[in-house]
């Protein structure tokens, strides 16, 4: 009995001396900064590249040098070709990706906001996707000839594919409480689709818009093979006839900077529309 008195007599510690919440504490790296570690992975490529060809592992036919890559190129941006052969082919990306968009935006709304256009248009889309674009180059010289509308179709296609299935995934997965709860606040059919829909299927279409991208410049790549006579894939064709493998490389450096430029345009404008969306970064 004495032992329950003494114990009711204890003070109480406050909580406050029980629990302290420490704001978690970021891990520091080691000392580099994150764009020297993300470019240190292509750096070892070039390294043992350019090792590569000094020791004569890799010859001159099979694969030519960096330092010969890179005086190649440098002609070729001095002669004006590769500048020329990036405007032709960004034309083409351009226009492509447009229509690509337009269609693939429009598909995805009627197929996502609609039920009846989920039955019309998400299996014949999904078969569409299963189709290679290399099969459809033939369909497409018959239809659209030999100039600028196959390789466009192309590209509007390796778009539309991609944009359509991320913006469909995304407005089907908006959790149905928020749009109850909108319905509740009195919004209509537009303000649903405006305001609770559409933002939340904003983060899936940016990630499909990061795919239609590269494969707009993928597809590019199947298209410049259809009687071109400028743009990159042309200078490809050209340097491939005479084995010209420091051409054949600095093209397809140029389709991957020119790639990664883009991707690295969605990421910023991802940052900036998604910037309300809190989102894990890594640890």
């Amino acid at each position: 009995m004495a032992e329950l008195e003494v114990a009711a007599a204890a003070p109480v510690p406050d909580v406050g001396d029980l629990v302290t919440i420490r704001p978690a504490r970021r891990r520091r790296g080691l000392g580099v900064p994150r764009p020297a570690r993300r470019a240190s992975g292509p750096l070892l490529v070039l390294l043992g590249w350019y090792l590569a060809g000094a020791a004569g592992v890799l010859s001159a036919n099979t694969l030519a040098s960096p330092a010969d890559v890179l005086k190649q190129g440098w002609e070729l941006v001095r002669k004006g070709q590769l500048p020329s052969a990036i405007y032709a082919s960004g034309q083409r990306v351009v226009i492509g990706f447009a229509i690509g968009a337009a269609i693939a935006v429009t598909l995805a709304l009627v197929a996502g906001l609609f039920r009846l256009g989920e039955d019309l248009v998400d299996a014949t889309v999904g078969m569409v996707r299963t189709i290679p674009w290399v099969g459809l180059i033939p369909l497409f010289i018959i239809w659209f000839g030999i100039d600028e509308a196959p390789k466009i179709a192309l590209v509007a296609l390796g778009v539309a594919i991609p944009l359509y299935f991320n913006l469909y995934g995304g407005i089907r997965s908006v959790d149905p409480q928020l749009v109850e709860a909108g319905s509740t606040l009195g919004l209509n059919r537009w303000g649903l689709v405006r305001h609770v829909i559409l933002p939340g299927a904003l983060p899936g279409a940016m990630v499909g818009l990061r795919y239609a991208l590269g494969s707009a410049w993928l597809a590019l790549v199947f298209g410049e093979q259809i009687n071109a006579t400028n743009g990159i894939g042309y200078l490809m064709n050209n340097a491939e006839e005479f084995f010209q493998t420091d051409v054949i490389v600095v093209c397809l450096v140029t389709y991957a900077v020119l790639g990664l430029l883009c991707d690295l345009v969605v990421r910023v404008i991802s940052g900036k529309v998604l910037a309300w969306r809190p989102s894990f970064e890594g640890a």
